[in-house]
């Protein structure tokens, strides 16, 4: 059964082309190091508080079985930022109308803007490591959201944002 589960998810993952995400991490950093995390007391997420737990919960569920505990006394601390901004406008339909065959004429072209906009989300997970390197490993996640979605659907897509996230964590040096 938890195979299943296991591959439903990496179906769905794989299925969901529309987030993207970016690392960045330190050179050298000696990732076998790091067991216990915890997060910044002041976390600012940038989200609602409802989905901040979603999130918070979805990340420790795929952080805790990659081996990793939350602890008081933490070897990392997790920052969390996201953003939501409005994808730019891009399939118009152009009018015109023209003169030709040695008449002078002029031109008028109108763009219709065809559907509606993208909202899109921006989440930053930085790790960081407050008695050493400081920032030494980072995730920019970048999908479609739907403000109106079910509290039900968020909670999927934060937990395949999560999988995407960690998906290549520790990374390969």
């Amino acid at each position: 059964m938890n195979y299943t589960k296991v591959l439903l998810l990496l179906l769905l993952v794989s299925s969901c082309s529309s987030i993207h995400v970016n690392y960045d991490y330190e050179k050298g950093t000696d990732f076998s190091k790091f067991k216990t995390y915890n997060y910044y007391s002041d976390l600012e997420t940038g989200m609602n508080e409802l989905e901040t737990k979603r999130f918070l919960k979805a990340l420790d569920t795929k952080l805790q079985a990659k081996g990793f505990t939350i602890s008081e006394t933490p070897d990392f601390f997790i920052n969390i930022q996201s953003s939501e901004f409005q994808e730019a406008q891009s399939s118009t339909v152009g009018l015109g109308v023209g003169g030709s065959g040695g008449h002078v004429g002029g031109g008028l072209s109108v763009g219709i803007p065809i559907g509606q906009s993208k909202i899109n989300r921006r989440i930053i997970i930085d790790f960081i490591d407050e008695n050493g390197k400081g920032l030494f490993w980072q995730a920019v996640s970048d999908g479609s959201y739907n403000p109106k979605a079910s509290p039900e659907k968020r909670e999927e897509l934060f937990k395949v944002i999560v999988e995407k996230v960690l998906l290549q964590y520790p990374p390969q040096q």
